[in-house]
């Protein structure tokens, strides 16, 4: 099936509607949040505490989120998440429509935020997969990834004019955009949201919420799948430098730093949209592993690069590298995992993603105060390509995949015999 007649799928339209409105509604509040929150303070420390609190309930929430989302209807839970989120919007409403000066209303805010996506995430990817066979998974995973990082392109471009206008619009413009999302999802089909069921019994304990972990244990192509975007992206938070990059090493301004800013969304949204019309039919273990090494190649020539045109090309294809990365993760998970298993597996997930980027840039920060902004970069490019390596050495099964056809869920370690 190809991507029109995907879309023609009315469950897969309805989920990636209300994926780009989800998302757009991310970037609106992430650039507002960050505005007023630094505005408030003064400080670049408070942005780091913003991204700490929406990153905590991700860590926290994941368990109950995943086995929510493996219990019960998965429509019911991406719409409570979005519920959530709304709530959160329109608190930031309130907070800024009453012309508070205090960052720590902020804090509390942006973390019912992390929460809400918590439950949106783990229940959202299941309900993808369950939407389509497995011979269109490929193809449906590239347009969601696509889908995903062109609204994160736009949304805080949205909430940046809207921000131009005030404290509020960004908030209220961002509750409505979810509302819409919510309406959507609880339109998808009811098998969709509640086949998964079947297998379900027993009531809730810890060591059905940990079912999730005890799976990406035993699952080695799993595991390493996972775990090397966790180690890439851990090295490779290059682009967390930019704004040295743009202005002490290019020396050019707010302009074109801006224009560096939007490169990787546009590569990553280029190569998204080719896998969509044309997916990786074969050597997915290689190709996998060859584009995170790719990503360390480009993230190299992004650190030694003294012309713009080449670091805007570099972040073209490091992000384009990236992406590959992400469409064949984000298809193999749900290939690798039951389906009675996979809200609690794309919750664990989650928790990997949000670590890596998060202390991604931080790991970058700190090597660029000890080593310099050119070294910090090299040595993390370095280690993408050496996690690249070793990950095919000690994670055969994850090399050795050809086909997508081909994958067939790990075994429950919890299921009888």
């Amino acid at each position: 099936m190809n991507a029109r007649a995907l879309l023609r799928n009315p469950d897969v339209a309805r989920l990636l509607g209300a994926q780009l409105l989800s998302t757009l509604t991310f970037g609106v509040v992430a650039a507002a949040l960050g505005w007023q929150a630094y505005e408030r303070t003064g400080s670049p420390l408070t942005l780091g505490l913003i991204g700490l609190a929406e990153f905590l309930p991700a860590l926290i929430f994941a368990l109950p989120a995943g086995q929510m989302a493996d219990r019960l209807d998965r429509r019911l839970v991406t719409a409570f998440g979005m519920g959530i989120v709304v709530l959160m919007a329109l608190g930031l409403t309130a907070d800024a429509a009453a012309g508070d000066t205090s960052a720590l209303p902020l804090y509390f805010l942006a973390a019912g935020l992390g929460v809400g996506r918590s439950f949106t995430s783990a229940a959202f990817t299941p309900m993808l997969a369950a939407a389509v066979s497995a011979a269109d998974l490929p193809r449906t995973m590239a347009l969601s990834s696509s889908t995903w990082q062109g609204a994160l392109i736009f949304g805080p471009f949205i909430g940046g004019l809207l921000q131009a206008w005030g404290n509020v619009p960004p908030y209220v413009f961002a509750a409505l955009l979810d509302v819409v999302a919510v309406l959507l999802i609880v339109g998808v089909t009811r098998r969709v949201g509640t086949e998964h069921r079947a297998a379900v019994s027993g009531p809730p304990t810890m060591r059905d919420a940990t079912a999730g972990l005890r799976l990406i244990r035993h699952t080695p192509a799993l595991l390493g799948a996972i775990s090397l975007d966790l180690v890439a992206v851990l090295f490779g938070g290059a682009t967390a430098l930019l704004p040295i990059i743009a202005s002490d090493i290019l020396g050019v301004g707010a302009v074109g730093y801006g224009v560096l800013r939007a490169a990787p969304g546009i590569g990553a949204v280029a190569v998204g949209l080719v896998l969509a019309g044309r997916p990786i039919r074969s050597r997915v273990g290689p190709v996998l592993l060859g584009a995170v090494a790719g990503f360390g190649v480009f993230t190299i020539v992004l650190g030694i690069s003294t012309a713009y045109w080449l670091t805007f090309v570099a972040l073209l294809l490091l992000s384009g590298s990236d992406m590959v990365s992400v469409y064949i993760r984000s298809t193999l998970t749900p290939l690798l995992t039951p389906a009675t298993l996979r809200g609690r597996v794309v919750a664990v997930e989650r928790v990997f993603v949000g670590a890596s980027n998060e202390l991604g840039a931080f790991e970058s920060g700190v090597l660029a105060q000890f080593i310099g902004t050119v070294g910090a970069i090299v040595v993390g490019g370095a280690m993408s390509i050496a996690a690249a390596g070793l990950w095919a050495l000690f994670f055969p099964g994850l090399r050795d995949i050809n086909r997508f056809e081909d994958i067939t869920p790990g075994r429950d370690p919890d299921a009888r015999s």
